[in-house]
């Protein structure tokens, strides 16, 4: 189900993307890259993170780490990873293959701002084998995102 409503938000919102997927797993940003033979960096990783009681989505370079006291002085508050089971429930999308595209539901999505250095990036999309090629800030316009500086 996930893949289908990431194929659904994109041909209801950018028809001109398409969704690439491959016979081969691309649930981890080295296998992703290695899959669509590009740097690391260019695996756009969705995080899917709790802060307070809202849940967000942060989109980083794919070799990037949280910065846990540029989270906290963002968002006001310490941050935790949801576990793989509140993944799945809130965002639709399977550990892996988790994007800010077709969600369950509506979550803040914020975008960091270590992706600014590629023309294109690959996020995941819905599946652990399927991604899309986009740029940054068509990522961030198609998902209403907010600019943030919150990696290493």
């Amino acid at each position: 189900m996930s893949l289908q409503s990431v194929q659904q938000f994109f041909a209801d919102n950018a028809p001109d993307i398409d969704v690439i997927e491959l016979s081969q797993s691309t649930a981890t940003v080295a296998l992703a890259a290695a899959a669509h033979r590009v740097e690391p960096g260019q695996i756009a990783k969705t995080l899917s993170l709790k802060v307070k009681n809202e849940v967000i989505l942060v989109v980083a370079k794919g070799d990037a780490r949280l910065d846990n006291k540029k989270l906290k002085d963002t968002f006001g508050a310490k941050a935790r990873m949801l576990s793989s089971d509140e993944v799945v429930t809130i965002t639709g999308h399977p550990v892996g293959g988790v994007c800010p595209f077709g969600l369950e539901n509506p979550l803040a999505v914020y975008c960091d701002i270590s992706l600014k250095q590629y023309a294109e990036v690959l996020p995941a999309a819905g599946a652990i084998h399927s991604a899309v090629r986009i740029s940054p800030d068509r990522m961030a316009e198609l998902t209403s995102a907010k600019w943030v500086d919150v990696c290493i």
